[in-house]
């Protein structure tokens, strides 16, 4: 091995953990729930993005395994050879169906779907307007479109004066594509897409949204912009399968000439392998469960209600939040790290996020209640919080 990058790296390592940035990955020893198994130690989870709990239903896994049985391990393929199997095609028109528009199609994550479909919509000749809190995934997606910075604007975080102003600057283009989360993951904010539409169809721009926090959660579960009743009115609908939906991809959600276009240009579509049928039969047993089980839903508000009125009545800031994401925001790198250790020794695990996930002096524990939450094991969580925190002197 070359010994100059074998030095750089263990440098840069050595770096990170001097800055209280250095994140080890976490070994999950059990499956996903609202408590699980983490270094031997059974723990409260607050982690997890299993926002319906559905990534260990029943129901999935026996779709997983009769898909196995019937269809096979691996798709053998990417889609465009023979990867497509008659799953896929039923998953891409249940999503279209589920998200109330034309057409959709399945990628291999979120993070894929962005970067490949922001590429393909923008030419040279565009230009592309992002909020400042953008998703790096979005980030990403937008600098492989190969535009110059100069065409990609960057508006003020959820600042429609921000926004038009960059509308009108940008008039010239032959095309305008606005580009926001529905729900930004760090702080639990909601995009104002009712009036980033409205601003849209005015200025003659294109919208595209990130929904990847909102499906499951707003809407009735169906997202952002059926929450605010724009869905048909945006052109390009990111979602996650790997959240609420709780097993693995991404999709993207409009038009049928969207969807004929992304199987033609689409790289990652183009040169990745299928989903394995397990994972696709998994996702539609999902999908048949949001469509016939609100109960879901409502147990995860109810969930985040109590939470969340649990930590601010004991004093923690939860930023601006307005979904189950909730930020306990501690500012300091080395502080936030502390959180997280303390709380797991008292039987929580609840991940700190630093830079560069969050900007530097933001750092915060990220909590996530979900519908597999019981309220013993929230308040259980809760007396941690309360412990902790006045013990570092957070309350």
């Amino acid at each position: 091995m070359n010994p100059t990058l074998q030095n750089w790296l263990s440098d840069q390592l050595q770096s990170l953990k001097d800055q209280s940035l250095y994140k080890p990955l976490v070994e999950l020893q059990s499956p996903q729930g609202g408590t699980i198994t983490v270094d031997g130690k059974r723990v409260v989870n607050l982690s997890s993005n299993n926002y319906l709990g559905l990534a260990n239903h029943p129901r999935l896994k026996e779709a997983a395994i009769r898909a196995v049985q019937e269809w096979g391990a691996g798709a053998g393929a990417v889609r465009t050879i023979i990867g497509t199997m008659s799953l896929h095609l039923e998953l891409d028109r249940r999503l279209a169906q589920f998200k109330h528009v034309e057409s959709a199609i399945v990628f291999q994550s979120g993070f894929t779907a962005n970067a490949g479909t922001i590429p393909a919509i923008i030419t040279k000749e565009d230009a592309i307007i992002s909020d400042e809190l953008n998703h790096a995934s979005i980030i990403d997606g937008c600098r492989l479109a190969g535009l110059p910075s100069e065409q990609r604007p960057i508006y003020k975080h959820r600042d429609m004066d921000s926004l038009e102003e960059v509308l009108k600057r940008f008039g010239s283009y032959r095309k305008r594509l606005i580009i926001t989360d529905g729900v930004f993951s760090m702080d639990g904010d909601i995009a104002p897409l009712d009036t980033i539409v409205e601003l849209a169809e005015r200025y003659d721009a294109a919208v595209m949204v990130d929904d990847a926090h909102g499906s499951g959660v707003l809407g009735g579960g169906r997202g952002t912009a059926y929450h605010f009743g724009v869905h048909q009115r945006i052109d390009v609908q990111l979602g996650t399968l790997s959240k609420a939906v709780g097993v693995m991809g991404g999709y993207i959600a409009g038009s049928a000439a969207l969807r004929d276009w992304l199987t033609q240009r689409s790289r990652p579509f183009l040169f990745s392998t299928a989903h394995p049928p397990a994972v696709t039969a998994a996702i539609l047993a999902a999908l048949d469960l949001m469509e016939t089980d609100s109960s879901l839903t409502e147990k995860l508000w109810d969930n985040t209600r109590h939470w969340q009125s649990g930590l601010r009545a004991m004093g923690f800031d939860l930023g601006v939040t307005q979904t189950p994401i909730t930020p306990v925001v501690v500012g300091d790198e080395s502080k936030a790290q502390q959180l997280q250790r303390e709380l797991f020794e008292e039987g929580v695990l609840a991940l700190a996020v630093v830079f560069p996930t969050v900007a530097r002096g933001k750092a915060r524990v990220r909590t996530m209640p979900n519908a597999s939450h019981s309220l013993a094991e929230l308040d259980q969580a809760l007396e941690a919080f309360g412990k902790v925190g006045r013990r570092l002197g957070l309350i």
